[in-house]
């Protein structure tokens, strides 16, 4: 069986985390690895069993690999673009890290690039591959819950404390260098978790409607900064044109967790973890309540590794609803961006 060689630019935990699925898989292989880091670099590469010819302490030497197939970038949020750029000049195959971009200038700068090229290109949300969501979109799509009316979508950890004496939260130290907590490297909780429960907003909404840029705008608004100016505590609704609402909201300061509702009109489906999968639990007024429960034989982004290489192996640039397509990329960061600018 064909396997499709995959390389990794920036070697942080997400990109740790991905790269153990591929042992879960059998048509993809990670292939090269590049960080500035030569500490991180030798850990991949003991790890991971990467050749040593393939592990580059510079990102253009991957992305010039000729054996490469498809570059996942996995670096700070800031620095996407850049790459992304970089890899498109180079008829690279791209997974990009959500999210995407910091703005949607960025994302339709993007957009421009990658429309004159046959260039397969995602965004990340790895939950979009889980089998999960398809069960999600079944039963909305067999009227279970009957006529969509709102949904509510979180992602919080809390980050900036940590217990001490059972019962007493101690402050930690924050690192404004750090990406979190660091403006210039798309820092803060709207970009690096709230693209989440807007990105499912937009893929429930979907469900409902078409969307296109103007068929939403985002309200109520709460915004918290924090001591390096960037935001860690936020919520916000987002109302489609057709009635449907969606409540969100996105912490460093709270654990939210990673739980969603989806009303309608003859009942709900509950989410116990939107963004890695679990169960799911449809009430409805005529019928009792139902437990869905998922057993699988892979990690979240084995799922994910697994759907793209497949694609690529047969030769095609897109993938099919639910994942996420360019366009969706750019409409998410339209809501995002409103987010941001207006929190």
């Amino acid at each position: 069986m064909r396997k499709i060689n995959w390389g990794i630019i920036g070697l942080g935990n997400i990109a740790h985390e991905f790269s153990k699925a591929f042992a879960q898989i059998n048509n993809a292989k990670l292939l090269a690895i590049s960080s500035k880091d030569e500490n991180k670099l030798k850990k991949f590469r003991q790890q991971f069993n990467v050749e040593s010819k393939f592990s580059f302490k510079n990102y253009q030497d991957l992305i010039n690999c000729d054996e490469v197939d498809i570059v996942y970038i996995a670096l700070p949020n800031s620095f996407h673009k850049h790459w992304i750029l970089k890899a498109i000049k180079n008829n690279k195959n791209i997974l990009v890290e959500k999210p995407a971009t910091v703005s949607l200038s960025e994302a339709r700068e993007i957009k421009e690039y990658l429309e004159k090229t046959n260039i397969f290109f995602s965004e990340a949300f790895m939950y979009r591959y889980h089998p999960q969501i398809q069960s999600v979109i079944d039963i909305i799509k067999d009227n279970k819950i009957g006529n969509l009316l709102s949904m509510k979508t979180s992602f919080g950890v809390n980050i900036l404390t940590k217990k001490k004496l059972f019962i007493f939260n101690k402050k930690k130290k924050i690192n404004p260098k750090s990406r979190l907590f660091n403006k210039d490297l798309g820092g803060g909780c709207i970009l690096d978790l709230g693209c989440y429960p807007s990105s499912f907003s937009l893929l429930i909404g979907s469900l409902k409607n078409k969307l296109i840029s103007n068929s939403f705008e985002i309200s109520n608004i709460l915004t918290e900064k924090g001591e390096t100016g960037v935001d860690i505590n936020s919520s916000a609704e987002i109302l489609f044109q057709d009635g449907f609402k969606s409540k969100v909201h996105a912490s460093f300061k709270d654990d939210l967790g990673k739980k969603s509702i989806i009303y309608g009109e003859k009942g709900t489906i509950f989410l116990n973890n939107s963004w890695l999968g679990g169960d799911i639990i449809v009430s409805s007024k005529d019928k009792p309540e139902q437990k869905l429960h998922f057993k699988t034989n892979k990690s979240i982004y084995g799922y994910q590794i697994e759907k793209i290489s497949n694609n690529l192996i047969q030769g095609l640039n897109k993938i099919n609803f639910p994942i996420m397509s360019l366009d969706e990329t750019l409409l998410n960061m339209k809501i995002v961006d409103d987010w941001l600018n207006y929190g």
